[in-house]
Formats: C-alpha cells, structure tokens, sequence
C-alpha cells in the first residue's frame, strides 16, 4: 500500500505529479471556526515558488492556490479542507521514457517497487508534491496561533559564510552540478506538554516529518549529533527556579525531553543533499540494464535546501499542531 497521508487528529493527504495537471491535498481535523482565506495560503506558497531567481529551478509555476471545501463565510467547519494547485508549465520533453536513472534520484528505486512510474520529472517522487505540504502548513499555522516558526539556511555546499554563497552557486550551475544545504527550523512559543514519553514522541515525529521531505538525509534534534561528544554535564540543561516554573539555562535538548515539550524553542536542523537532476555525466544504468551515463537536461535548482527552508517550516507546523490537538484531547484544556 502506498501511504499518501500524514498525521493523527489533523490529517493531510496530498495527491498529484510533477507534470500532472495539478497537485492538491485534504486537510481532515482542522478546528471549526479558523479565520482562513486563500491570501493568508498564498502567503506561504510564494516564498516556496518556483521561478524567482537565478538560483532556484526556472520552472514558471504561479502556484495559485484555490480552496475547495471546509469553509464558509471565511471560516473552517471542522469539515475536510480541500484544495488544489494547477501546474501550468510542466516540460516533459526533458525526460524521454528511456532515460537512464538518475543516481540519486527515485527513479530506480521506484521502478523495482511496482514496475512501472512516471518519468516525467520524478512524478510522485517530485519535490513538486512539497507545494501541497506548504499550504497545508499555512492552514495548520491558524490552529497554535501563539507558536512562532522561521527557518533558514544555515550552510549552503559545507559553508556557512553566507557571503561565498552566490559565487559557489554561480559556479555549480556552470559546471552543470549542485550543492546540498544545511537547514535549522526553530519553533517558539511551544507551551510546556506536548507529545507523549513512547510511541508518540514528538521530536520522533519531528525527524520523521523532516525526513519525509524529498531530498533530506539528515535531522538532528537540540544538540543532535554533538551530544554524543559531549559528557552528561555538558548536555545536560540546567534549570533555576522560574516565575512560572523551572528557567532552562541552556537548551541541548531542543525543546524535547522524554518525547515531551518543555516550553523551550523546538529546534530541529536537516542536511539536504545536492539535487540529484544535473548536467554532469554520472555513471548509470537504463531499465534494459545497460551501462550508460545519466545527464539530465531539465530545469532543477542548484541547491533544493533554498527551497526546501519554507517546507521544514511546513512540516513544523503540521506535526506541531497534530500535538496540540492530540494532547487536548487527552488532557483537556487550550
């Protein structure tokens, strides 16, 4: 079974291909009641869209959002929220049926799973489907209104002097490559109990939220990889009697203890890796079998982490408001 849905209590289920007519999703579980409009969406969409500079894919996407059920008179019913993206300049002439697989990409690994894909710009496998997580993500914004989230690039091919950036995109374009990124994710204004200490973790949901993003193969959570160097009491986050409970003096922990909130910012940082679709040569194979090389002609970005920024915002979104509404449901309250 293929699983095109994520979450619990608020529910998202995507749908569409890269050079499909459209791509669109559900949104089941959202709150009656919540103020939402198509701008406050698009809002969101177009700091993800395509087409906006040099150093993103050329591909001209307008991705206009339209809204097609689960409101009335600019409020949610507590009904599914439906919605849909047109793709409107989708060129498949860049990837011919016989192509080779691209290393890297999903080609392959699609094509051993059912024995037949789409080639057209990776199809389902497309970052293109990310659009929808945005949107979705806007929506879910409106139901913790109070949490805060903003993510950015931190590093861009292993430097994170953002002034070298430019010219080292500059110069993977020209040599018909890419670059991966590093990017950070920080929630503020997590209240104190979301999650749960087992099977329900949150900063288990977080990373696998993360991971689920084409391109990402990487997620650290707080301190991440560093704690392992690290002796208990420097991980450790000390904590000084507070005016509404304990004062942390550091957060190692991201925000996470036990599965659990702490009402520390929640910070989660994920290693995109370059974009597979290049112009390099790379040793590949084709579906007959034979040794070949893999050169893709298509419009790719340089570096995917630029645009995947507003999609780990998404995904944060989404996995937080799924907490809340699971932890409301168990322990009352707000």
């Amino acid at each position: 079974m293929s699983l095109n849905h994520f979450g619990h209590l608020l529910r998202l289920s995507t749908w569409g291909e890269s050079h499909g007519p459209a791509i669109g999703g559900m949104l089941d579980g959202c709150p009656p009641g919540v103020a939402l409009d198509e701008a406050h969406v698009q809002t969101f969409l177009d700091r993800r869209r395509p087409g906006t500079g040099r150093n993103v894919t050329p591909r001209q996407e307008p991705d206009r959002v339209r809204l097609l059920s689960g409101l009335y008179e600019g409020r949610t019913t507590g009904t599914p929220i439906a919605f849909m993206i047109d793709n409107v300049d989708a060129r498949s002439k860049d990837y011919p049926a016989d192509a080779p697989y691209r290393p890297g990409h999903a080609d392959y690994s699609y094509d051993a799973k059912y024995g037949f894909r789409d080639p057209r710009g990776g199809g389902r496998a497309s970052a293109r489907e990310t659009a929808i997580r945005v949107a979705a993500g806007a929506i879910a914004r409106l139901v913790i209104p109070d949490v805060r989230i903003a993510a950015r690039v931190t590093a861009i091919g292993g430097e994170d002097d953002s002034a070298k950036w430019e010219s080292m995109l500059d110069q993977a374009r020209t040599d018909g490559d890419s670059l991966g990124a590093l990017v950070e994710v920080v929630a503020a204004g997590v209240p104190m109990g979301w999650g749960a200490p087992v099977y329900a973790k949150l900063d288990a949901a977080l990373a696998g939220a993360m991971m689920s993003i084409p391109a990402v193969k990487g997620v650290e959570i707080g301190a991440g990889m560093a704690a392992a160097a690290a002796r208990g009491s420097q991980n450790a986050d000390p904590m000084r009697a507070g005016a509404e409970g304990p004062a942390f003096t550091a957060n190692h922990s991201g925000g996470v203890a036990g599965g659990i909130s702490t009402g520390q910012d929640v910070i989660v940082r994920m290693a995109y890796k370059p974009t597979s679709s290049i112009r390099t040569p790379v040793p590949s194979v084709n579906a007959a079998g034979e040794e070949v090389e893999a050169s893709t002609r298509g419009r790719h970005d340089p570096c995917v982490g630029i645009r995947g920024a507003p999609v780990a915002e998404a995904m944060m979104a989404l996995v937080l408001a799924d907490h809340f509404l699971l932890h409301r449901a168990q322990c009352g309250g707000g």
